[in-house]
């Protein structure tokens, strides 16, 4: 399982996407890009690394589940086996 992005990452990596630069799926590549342009190194890497993780996914075509998603799924598949037995 991978951390947990902060708001801030998620938003601004959003709007990087948005603009006018070309991103890869290449973290070094993204990095570059972002350049001096970020506050700190860290928060430069977290951006570059979410949004190679975004168009790593993009080009699989995966979207992720959210995790109430997931459970409501969840719920529902234990309900309907339920059922069936009933």
């Amino acid at each position: 399982m991978g951390r947990i992005k902060l708001l801030m990452v998620k938003r601004a990596a959003q709007q990087l996407l948005a603009g006018e630069h070309q991103f890869n799926e290449d973290f070094d590549f993204n990095k570059k890009i972002l350049g001096s342009t970020m506050p700190s190194k860290p928060i430069r890497n977290k951006i570059a690394g979410y949004i190679a993780r975004l168009m790593q996914a993009k080009r699989i075509g995966v979207r992720p589940k959210k995790k109430v998603q997931a459970e409501d799924e969840e719920r529902r598949n234990r309900r309907e086996d339920r059922d069936k037995y009933d």
